[in-house]
C-alpha cells in the first residue's frame, strides 16, 4: 500500500494513503474533537459522513479549513488541529448547535455522558452568541424500550447511519429541508409501528438525549417499597463484567458476588442468576436441535435469546419463520418458572410475585410486554431495567459499590454453569448448547469446552464439528445487517448451515444498548467478552446439563427436556408481521 508523509502539529507521520486526518492524527494521539464520526470497521462501519463539522482543522497548504474525518491527506500536507481559526470555527459551531438545544441538561438523561455537553465544556463555552427560533417536535414514546426526542436532536445522523448500515432496518431517516430538517421515522410514525426492532443501537450511539431507554426506574422503587409484593430480582450474565464501569472498575472485571450484594441492599426479596435460566435455555435448545437432527427436521435451526433478532426476523425474513428455535429467551424463561415452580416451592400466591430483570438490552422492555410471552394474560416478567438503570438506583441509594463485601445468589434458581455465563457474548449461545447436544447425540464427552473459532466480534464466524459421523456446519452472525447477508445466502441456496446464532447488537449482548456507554471503543467490548469466558473457565461445571438445580427442576417439575409441560412453558411461537 502506498504511504504518504504529513505533518500535523509540528509532527511528522507516515499513512497509508486513503487515511482520513482524523485517524492520522489518533496515531500521533493527537485529539480532534467530533460528534458525529464513528468508527466501528470490525463490525462493518465507519461513518464519514461530516455531518457536525466540529472537527474542522486547518491545512496549512491550502489555506482552508475542512472536516477531519471525512478529508484524506496528501503528500505533503501540513495540518494544524488546534490554530486560531480551527477553533473558532469548533466553538462557533458548537455554540449553533446548542442555539437551537433544550437546556434542561440537569434532568436530561445523558446529563453527564453527553457528547456535546462535554464538548460545550471543553471549548469553554459559557454564552451562547447566536439566537433563534428553536425546534419543537412531539416525544416519542410508545415503543416501551425508547424515547426519541427530535428536540435534542443535533442531526449528526450517528443513528441514522447506525439503523440503515450496520443493522439495515431502515426505521429512521432525514427529514426536512433546511432549519425544519430532524432525524425521524417512516410517515412520522411511532417507532412502535415501523420497523424498528428495538436493539438501542441508535440509543448507544445518539451523542445527546435524543434517544434513551425509557426509564422504568421510579416504577421498580414503588414496587421495591410495596411490602403485599414479592419482589425477585434476576441479572444477565453481561451485567457482571459491565456494571464495574459505572463505578471505577475496568471493564471485564467479574463483579458478580459485590453486585448481588447491591441488589439484596436495595431491598429485593430474592436475588437470582439468569445464567439458571440460560441453563434451562440450552436444555430447550439442545433437545430440540437433537431432534430436528435425528428426524429430518427443518435446518438449519436459528437460536438466539435476543428479541431484536425476533423483530427483524418477524418482518424481514417472515419466509423463514419455520427455522427460529421456539425457545423463549432465558429471563422469560425465568419469571415463568418463578411464576410456577418457585412460587410452588415457597407457598406464595404468583400473583403477589414480581419478576425483575436487569439486562444489558432495551428490547428486553418491549418483548417482556409481548402477548404471547404472558401465562393467563399475566406477564413472565413484569419490569425490565438496564445496566445503566441499575447503576442509576445504587447511586441514589448512596451504595459505595467498592467497598461491598461479596454474597452469592439466591436458591432454588442461583446456580448456573460456565455455558450459562457464555451467553452474554456473540457466538455463547450456540457453543452452550452444541456442548451439551453433542454428548446427548453420541453418547461421548465433548473433548473441548471452547469453540474459538466462534468467538469475536466479527461480523460473521463459521466452523464445524463432527457429530456421529456427519459434518454439521455452524454460523454466528452479530449485527443485524450480518444477519441479513448471511440469512440472504441461505434464502438463496448459496450456503448450508445446520446451526446459527444470532445476535442483534455487536459483540452479542455485551454490546447490549442498556450497558454502559462504550463510545465506539471496541477493546471495551473485546474486555467484557474475556471477562464473561473467564467466567465460564472458573466454574467446576461448565455443562448445562450438568447443572445440579436444573436437574433438580426437571424431576420435581418440568419432567424432561421437550415434555408437554416444558413447551407449555418454555416455548413460544412467531408470526409475520407486516411492515410499514
Amino acid at each position: 500500500m502506498k504511504m504518504v508523509n504529513v505533518i500535523i502539529n509540528g509532527h511528522n507521520i507516515a499513512v497509508e494513503e486513503g487515511t482520513t486526518i482524523l485517524s492520522a492524527a489518533k496515531r500521533l494521539k493527537i485529539k480532534i474533537p467530533t460528534l458525529c464520526h464513528l468508527s466501528l470497521h470490525e463490525i462493518d462501519l465507519e461513518n464519514k459522513r461530516a455531518s457536525c463539522r466540529v472537527c474542522m482543522v486547518e491545512v496549512v497548504n491550502t489555506g482552508k479549513l475542512v472536516a477531519a474525518c471525512a478529508t484524506p491527506v496528501f503528500e505533503g500536507m501540513e495540518i494544524k488541529t488546534e490554530s486560531a481559526r480551527a477553533i473558532k470555527a469548533r466553538r462557533a459551531i458548537v455554540e449553533l448547535l446548542l442555539s437551537n438545544h433544550p437546556t434542561d441538561c440537569l434532568v436530561c438523561a445523558k446529563n453527564m455522558n453527553c457528547e456535546l455537553q462535554k464538548l460545550a465544556s471543553d471549548l469553554g463555552i459559557r454564552k451562547i452568541h447566536y439566537k433563534g427560533e428553536r425546534s419543537k417536535y412531539p416525544v416519542d414514546v410508545d415503543s416501551l424500550s425508547i424515547m426519541r426526542d427530535p428536540n435534542k436532536c443535533i442531526l449528526c445522523k450517528r443513528c441514522e447511519t447506525v439503523c440503515n448500515n450496520t443493522q439495515t432496518v431502515g426505521a429512521l431517516a432525514t427529514i426536512g429541508r433546511g432549519f425544519n430538517t430532524y432525524v425521524g421515522s417512516t410517515f412520522d410514525k411511532s417507532m412502535y409501528n415501523t420497523t424498528c426492532t428495538f436493539c438501542g443501537q441508535c440509543v448507544a450511539v445518539c451523542p445527546t438525549g435524543a434517544l434513551t431507554e425509557i426509564n422504568n426506574i421510579g416504577k421498580l422503587w414503588r414496587l421495591l417499597h410495596d411490602d403485599s409484593k414479592h419482589v425477585i430480582v434476576q441479572t444477565a450474565p453481561a451485567i457482571r463484567v459491565a456494571i464495574g464501569e459505572e463505578f471505577g472498575f475496568e471493564a471485564g472485571t467479574d463483579l458478580t458476588g459485590k453486585m448481588v450484594t447491591a441488589l439484596k441492599n436495595l431491598g429485593f426479596d430474592r436475588v437470582f442468576d439468569t445464567n439458571f435460566a440460560a441453563d434451562l435455555t440450552v436444555m430447550e435448545e439442545a433437545n430440540e436441535f437433537a431432534n430436528r437432527l435425528k428426524n429430518g427436521g427443518k435446518l438449519p435451526i436459528l437460536t438466539s435469546c435476543c428479541p431484536s433478532w425476533v423483530n427483524f426476523m418477524e418482518q424481514q425474513f417472515p419466509d423463514m419463520l419455520d427455522i427460529p428455535s421456539t425457545c423463549k429467551s432465558p429471563h422469560e424463561m425465568f419469571g415463568t418458572i418463578a411464576k410456577t415452580y418457585y412460587a410452588k416451592k415457597m407457598n406464595i400466591n404468583p400473583e403477589d410475585i414480581v419478576v425483575v430483570s436487569v439486562m444489558p438490552c432495551v428490547a428486553k422492555k418491549y418483548e417482556s410486554a409481548r402477548p404471547e410471552l404472558m401465562n393467563e394474560g399475566k406477564k413472565d416478567v413484569d419490569v425490565v431495567i438496564t445496566t445503566r438503570e441499575l447503576a442509576i438506583m445504587l447511586k441514589e441509594a448512596g451504595i459505595s459499590f467498592d467497598l461491598l463485601e461479596e454474597d452469592e445468589f439466591d436458591n432454588i434458581m442461583g446456580e448456573s454453569s460456565g455455558a450459562g455465563a457464555i451467553f452474554g457474548s456473540t457466538g455463547g449461545v450456540i457453543e452452550a448448547t452444541v456442548r451439551t447436544a453433542y454428548e446427548w447425540l453420541t453418547g461421548q464427552p465433548l473433548g473441548y469446552m471452547e469453540f474459538t473459532e466462534l468467538r469475536g466480534i466479527r461480523g460473521i464466524k463459521t466452523t464445524e464439528i463432527d457429530i456421529n459421523g456427519r459434518l454439521i456446519r455452524i454460523a454466528v452472525a452479530n449485527g443485524l445487517g450480518n444477519t441479513r447477508r448471511l440469512l440472504d445466502k441461505i434464502r438463496k441456496g448459496e450456503e448450508h448451515f445446520d446451526a446459527i446464532e444470532v445476535m442483534a447488537c455487536p459483540g452479542g449482548c455485551i454490546g447490549g444498548a442498556g450497558q454502559p456507554y462504550h463510545y465506539g471503543d471496541l477493546t471495551i467490548l473485546r474486555k467484557r467478552a474475556e471477562g464473561i469466558y473467564k467466567v465460564d473457565r472458573d466454574k467446576n461445571i461448565r455443562k448445562a446439563h450438568e447443572n445440579p438445580m436444573i436437574k433438580k427442576l426437571y424431576d420435581e417439575f418440568l419432567e424432561s427436556p421437550g415434555s408437554e409441560k416444558a413447551e407449555e412453558l418454555l416455548h413460544t411461537s412467531y408470526r409475520p408481521k407486516p411492515r410499514l
